[in-house]
């Protein structure tokens, strides 16, 4: 059996005959307001030398694949990311809080410090045609998952999302960029958040495309 280690984010993975898994504990702190602890876990996998990485907070889980380079964008109106070509931003990792350009206007993320007191009440919106494109970070979009796309907040991290009209709440990954004015309808950038379509499922506005929502940061530490 063949066996080879692999170095990511800190820790170090063994993998055997190309598929292998290691969990590692962390902590999801819930907003500093409210008090308490998320306990969840961190679990790696080698599929085919590509790396997964799958996160446990609460009952929610998230999978986490990195995108090839030359996939599309589901937002290629993003023209520039810190001043560099996008996808160049996005393969040196400079896109957390780096100001970014749509439509010629620029966006400036607030920062992790601020982000982390960050609530707000607003319209959100879903999104789900863009399977097999790159996220804002360079992630796989999936839009059966529970990610979100925001414009101010840091990419990656987590928040809870609240319907305000049917009280139902889940925790969603955000890791892309938007929503942004239409060519259709220029007052979709009005709205706070852009939830995958199976989040959207989660909290009951599908069918519906658009609802009323509570969106709060979660403070999270390894």
């Amino acid at each position: 059996m063949t066996r080879r280690s692999l170095a990511f984010a800190g820790s170090t993975i063994l993998a055997m005959a190309g598929c292998s898994v290691i969990t590692a504990p962390y902590y999801a702190v819930k907003d500093v307001a409210e008090g308490g602890v998320w306990v969840a876990k961190k679990t790696y996998s080698i599929v085919k030398g590509t790396v997964h990485i799958t996160y446990k907070v609460g009952e929610f889980t998230f999978d986490v694949i990195r995108a090839p380079i030359d996939w599309a964008l589901t937002h290629d109106e993003i023209s520039s990311i810190d001043g560099l070509p996008t996808k160049e931003a996005i393969r040196l990792g400079r896109v957390k809080t780096a100001p970014y350009v749509v439509g010629g206007r620029q966006y400036v993320p607030m920062t992790i410090e601020a982000a982390k007191n960050y609530t707000q009440e607003g319209m959100a919106s879903w999104y789900g045609n863009e399977s097999g494109k790159m996220t804002a970070n360079g992630e796989e979009f999936n839009p059966d998952g529970l990610s979100a796309a925001h414009k101010y907040l840091p990419i990656p991290m987590f928040v809870k999302v609240t319907n305000l009209e049917n009280r139902k709440a889940i925790i969603v990954r955000v890791n892309d960029r938007g929503p942004f004015p239409s060519f259709h309808n220029a007052k979709s950038g009005q709205r706070i958040i852009d939830l995958s379509m199976g989040a959207a499922k989660k909290l009951g506005f599908y069918e519906n495309g658009v609802a009323q929502v509570r969106v709060e940061a979660l403070n999270v530490r390894e």
